[in-house]
């Protein structure tokens, strides 16, 4: 198991009563600035998230086969005597669970644990940082050449999948802690294995590059003992790839004291974005105020004077430790961080149960946790919190970051929203629990009611009524309301359900709780229904449906039930209206629209392309201009929007648009700055050279390795026929001759044959170009395979053009 952050680093300590000034211009090694600070992205002026994902059970299918960071002996359950946690999770959220060797927890609940390997876990944790106005996820890598590489890839993919249906952004943030051979293995591992996920829609990307993170580089420890040399080289080849690269550097990384090693400064400077660690660094409000005073601003000003983006570190402290002072430590640090003037905050961390400083759902009262375990809940300190707190804390965090609150350092956030301190105080207690049905239609599944996307729906069996739906929470609650609802679409006319809700303890006795009533979902008000309910105990929660004015089955598309004095009472807001086109080109659609009104305030706002009767997200933002990107060519596409608060209440869709992207311009190359991955390059001559526009740098492949290959993503599938290939014009480079294939597809996996091989004859007489022409096809996905050069033994090209005619 690799050393956690907090085994290698520092204990929290006082500042060195004196700093020295910075070192001289980058010390003992020189790099070029990272380019000016930036605008608004997908980092720059967003939360972003540290999320570990690296918790699995005996059992649960994952390939480490292991109590992966639940237990010191991972062969073992987690006991009181082999535990890896300092926290208890709430499991109240997840609809699985794995069985530790623990006691029950004090209210005779089993003592079960998540698995990161159960995609729904993975999509629970996304959908909570929808609601709670998280944008980013860094998703740690550690070296992945050992047992746990499998496992880490496949949460990798389940999490590119939860971020694609939850409308947030992830990017691989690469931990290089006791990596002994990461200065080659770190980039080999981007090339072989995380490069195909920056082409997903969920991929983070700042100033229109993906967005790579490097933690560890220059800490003073034996688990960091690189030279700033490899360390730099390591970063600017990140960079040559045209990726965006995040640095989580040491706390006094531009003095280049204490936790850093001296000589490091052209390392940290190299980077586009700084993160400067903090767990246990400070535990108090006061720790917050001093380091503000005496790094933090230090810190925004070298950043600010180096054009390098700064995103320092939130931390809502060790539960373990009684840090967080039921969220004024964590609030403390928000407000310095915003008015340091950050460009961004990164939180420490979402699911860190090791080292106590989760902010993700954790047991709120010593009901949720073992009886043995002696573990603390969020109570610990007398004052009652619900679950889900510090997510909602750092919403909060999020807003006043963001403008859309004031700076102030006074904790808006309310440790519970209304009476009562369980799990689901302000949590919709059905999201992804077991649901079930009398029947459904087609692919209209049960399990589509609690999924937290109102775009899908669960729909009964036709011309059958009566029809029921049910969802088991997995505990017995006292019920206090439900809310149902139908997909926002304006598509959805205005119809009446008569429904009866029913309840029971044990799945198979039944007891009314509201009479059978006609409920109007009305799409004008966002198809939403709030039903308040008696006080009921109840586990399963059942739908009773007899009637639908609207179509002969019963239809919800999403099924939320809440604890008493907890649950959604405000209206949602208003429509966005006015949605229309900005810009059109041939990849690219730009949207704006009037903003939406909401007594509790507008969260944010989903983008949504409706084809036929599919509504897809295809992203989310704050503001009220949106840019779709990655289209096809000459298609029509029709969006609509829709506007969330914090309560997570949904509008009404706005007008929809349809909009036809252009036809790609004749003479453009489509391949320009592009990205770009090889199979393999010699020295500097990376991949990224062959799309950079400049003929006098090329990409070489590894030599002595025929066949190699180098591949352009278009962004979209458009229609293409002529590639031309350059090599350096210079008379230095002899004639050759370079046998290349040539291969499209659309998915980066399946490919068809453009051009069969062939040999392309090079000559500096003629500007040692090659053109290649075949019948048009429509294509994202460009790919040249080398077999042969008579020159050389490796695959050379300085550009790489594709053009639609």
């Amino acid at each position: 198991m690799p050393i956690t952050r907090r085994k290698l680093l520092l204990s929290a300590a006082a500042l060195p009563a004196a700093l020295p000034a910075a070192q001289g211009a980058f010390a003992a090694i020189s790099a070029s600035p990272a380019a000016a600070a930036s605008a608004p992205g997908d980092v720059v002026g967003k939360i972003t998230v540290g999320y570990q994902g690296w918790f699995a059970c005996i059992g649960d299918g994952a390939p480490i086969n292991a109590w992966w960071h639940w237990s010191q002996n991972e062969s073992q359950p987690p006991s009181p005597s082999n535990e890896n946690l300092k926290a208890w999770p709430d499991m109240t959220i997840f609809s699985k669970g794995y069985t530790t060797a623990y006691a029950n927890l004090n209210n005779g609940g089993a003592p079960n644990l998540f698995s990161s390997y159960d995609q729904q876990v993975v999509n629970t944790h996304c959908s909570l940082m929808q609601a709670n106005g998280i944008d980013t996820i860094a998703l740690q890598r550690f070296d992945p050449n050992g047992s746990e590489g499998p496992t880490r890839n496949a949460v990798t993919a389940m999490l590119n999948t939860g971020a694609q249906s939850s409308g947030r952004k992830f990017y691989i943030m690469y931990d290089a802690t006791g990596w002994t051979n990461m200065k080659t293995e770190m980039p080999a591992d981007w090339t072989n294995v995380m490069s195909q996920y920056a082409s997903s829609s969920a991929y983070a990307h700042q100033n229109g590059k993906p967005v790579v993170g490097i933690w560890g580089f220059g800490f003073n420890d034996a688990n960091h003992p690189w030279s700033a040399a490899d360390c730099l080289s390591v970063v600017q080849w990140f960079q040559s790839q045209g990726c965006y690269v995040m640095g989580g550097v040491p706390t006094y990384w531009h003095t280049g004291v204490s936790d850093s090693r001296s000589g490091y400064l052209g390392v940290y400077s190299a980077f586009n974005m700084i993160s400067p660690w903090m767990v246990g660094r400070i535990g108090t409000s006061a720790d917050s105020d001093n380091f503000y005073t005496n790094v933090n601003v230090g810190d925004q000003a070298y950043c600010n004077s180096n054009g390098i983006d700064y995103q320092p570190c939130v931390l809502p402290g060790d539960l373990s430790a009684r840090q967080r002072v039921h969220g004024d430590f964590m609030w403390e640090q928000f407000y310095n961080m915003v008015r340091v003037g950050a460009q961004g905050i990164y939180i420490s961390m979402f699911d860190e149960f090791g080292e106590g400083n989760q902010i993700v759902n954790t047991a709120p009262t010593q009901a949720y946790v073992p009886s043995n375990s002696g573990l603390l809940s969020l109570d610990e300190d007398g004052t009652a919190c619900s679950a889900d707190y510090y997510l909602r804390l750092t919403g909060d965090g999020g807003k006043m970051l963001k403008g859309q609150i004031a700076l102030t350092n006074v904790r808006p956030t309310q440790p519970v929203t209304s009476g009562g301190s369980g799990p689901g105080t302000g949590t919709n207690l059905a999201l992804n629990r077991p649901a079930s049905a009398s029947g459904s239609t087609q692919g209209y599944a049960p399990a589509n009611a609690v999924d937290g996307n109102t775009s899908t729906y669960w729909e009964s069996t036709n011309n059958a009524f009566p029809q029921w739906l049910q969802v088991d929470l997995g505990s017995t609650y006292t019920l206090g309301s439900i809310t149902l609802t139908l997909p926002p679409s304006s598509s959805w006319s205005t119809r009446t359900q008569t429904i009866q809700i029913l309840g029971s303890t044990d799945g198979s006795t039944f007891t009314q709780i509201v009479a059978a009533t006609g409920y109007t979902f009305n799409p004008s008000t966002g198809n939403s229904v709030a039903i308040t309910l008696p006080n009921t105990a109840s586990r399963y929660v059942r739908l009773n449906i007899t009637a639908n004015t609207g179509w002969p089955a019963g239809q919800i598309s999403e099924f939320q039930v809440y604890a008493a004095g907890s649950g959604s009472t405000t209206q949602p807001p208003t429509a966005p209206s006015s949605l229309h086109s900005t810009s059109v080109t041939y990849n690219s659609v730009a949207l704006a629209w009037t903003a939406s009104t909401s007594s509790v305030g507008v969260a944010g706002y989903t983008v949504e392309q409706i084809s036929g009767s599919t509504t897809t997200s295809v992203g989310t933002t704050s503001s009220t201009t949106f840019t779709v990107t990655g289209l096809s060519a000459s298609t029509t596409y029709e969006y609509a929007v829709t506007a969330h608060d914090a309560a997570g209440n949904v509008s009404a869709a706005s007008n929809t648009v349809s909009v036809t992207t252009s036809a790609a311009p004749a003479n453009t190359n489509l391949a320009l700055n592009r990205p770009v991955t090889a199979s393999g390059s010699t020295q500097t001559y990376v991949a990224s050279n062959a799309v950079d526009g400049n003929t006098s740098t090329y990409w070489e492949s590894t030599d002595n390795a025929f066949p190699q290959w180098i591949q352009v993503d278009l962004g979209s599938s458009i229609s293409i026929s002529r590639i031309v290939m350059d090599l350096p014009p210079a008379t230095a480079w002899g004639t050759r001759t370079q046998t290349i294939t040539i291969q499209g597809s659309n998915d980066g996996s399946t490919y068809s044959t453009l051009a069969a091989s062939a040999g392309y004859i090079f000559n500096p007489s003629t500007g040692n170009t090659a053109t290649a022409t075949f019948t048009a096809a429509t294509i994202r996905y460009v790919k040249l395979t080398f077999t042969a050069n008579t020159a050389w033994p490796a695959g050379q090209l300085s550009e790489l053009q594709v053009f639609s005619s």
